[in-house]
């Protein structure tokens, strides 16, 4: 008998073995995007990872990126951290240059440890940088838009 879970996109309710399960991939692929900075499950005050289907489809782009685009994980890395994320939250000028994701390129923003700014103060899971990223399709789009936004094409 096939029952329908009724959760929303973003609440994490898959233990890390289950998402492995799901994603029929290896625990250690997950813990390694993990590290990387590539995704940012949910953890427990116990420490337990908790994923929900938006990081499930997230790892799934990533995934394939890696094993049919022949992309690198540092290449994925480079591409996440191109993204313009103080345009989209509003970074002022002065958080702007005192970021270390507007300084640097080599890992998307919600891998840094932001120590001042509107970034100090904002769970990234939440972030609209990291949690409207989790399609390949929805990475693309973000980038298009905001291009259109200031004639870039």
């Amino acid at each position: 008998m096939k029952s329908e879970l009724n959760i929303e996109s973003n609440n994490p309710v898959f233990s890390i073995s289950t998402a492995a399960k799901l994603l029929e991939m290896s625990v250690h692929t997950l813990r390694k995007y993990e590290h990387e900075g590539l995704v940012l499950p949910f953890k427990k005050d116990s420490g337990q990872r908790l994923y929900s289907q938006d990081d499930l489809t997230r790892i799934e782009c990533i995934r394939n990126a890696v094993t049919e685009k022949k992309i690198s994980i540092n290449g994925i890395k480079t591409i996440y951290s191109i993204i313009p994320c103080w345009e989209i939250i509003n970074c002022s000028d002065d958080e702007r240059n005192n970021c270390p994701a507007y300084k640097e390129d080599s890992k998307p923003c919600w891998a840094y440890n932001h120590k001042t700014g509107i970034c100090s103060t904002n769970e990234c899971r939440v972030c609209p940088v990291y949690a409207d990223l989790t399609s390949c399709g929805n990475v693309k789009n973000i980038i298009k838009k905001l291009s259109l936004d200031h004639n870039y094409e």
